[in-house]
């Protein structure tokens, strides 16, 4: 499992530098792990002396991995709070990592972004503006139409979650790599 863990820390810190300098993970990357791993899940096994169902079954359980990991970010993609590629990284984790570790790599990953994005906001200058947009967000449905207000796209802020997903990813190897 070691190597797993290794292939998607390098997997996530590639998508983590892509991603802070063009503000894209590329497709090759995220699909190439997400298409490589049940394969690569079944060679293992099977290089390890495992029953061909034992290799199937451990196939089987990387698409679960990249299913299960899918669901929050294919969510929170149907509301325009993280991009297609961010999606696409969380998948080919699960893939590689088996769905336990991929949701957990997946936690931290959201947890380091609520850390950094707020310290981001802060440093240039938009953490009041953000958080009154997103208050306005949350309740422009619920207040009568003259009280609404309109929150124009400009004023909104967008946050790279590469950087958080690899900050995840390596606190789960860590976590990991230490348990006995």
């Amino acid at each position: 499992m070691i190597g797993f863990l290794v292939v998607a820390v390098l997997v996530t810190a590639v998508a983590a530098w892509t991603d802070w300098r063009s503000g894209t993970i590329p497709n090759w990357l995220t699909l190439g792990a997400l298409a490589c791993a049940p394969f690569a899940h079944v060679a293992l096994a099977l290089a390890a002396g495992q029953t061909k169902q034992v290799a199937f079954t451990e196939g089987s359980l990387s698409v679960l991995g990249g299913f299960l990991c899918s669901l929050t970010p294919l969510l929170l993609y149907t509301k325009n709070a993280i991009g297609g590629g961010d999606v696409k990284l969380f998948v080919a984790i699960g893939a590689l990592l088996g769905w336990r570790m991929g949701i957990e790599a997946e936690m931290y990953g959201f947890v380091a972004a609520a850390l950094i994005a707020p310290a981001r906001l802060a440093y240039e200058g938009k953490l009041f503006r953000t958080v009154s947009n997103a208050f306005f967000l949350t309740l422009n449905p619920m207040l009568p139409k003259g009280r609404r207000r309109e929150i124009v796209p400009e004023v909104m802020s967008w946050f790279r979650m590469g950087p958080a997903i690899f900050l995840g990813t390596l606190f789960t190897a860590y976590v990991h790599w230490r348990a006995p």
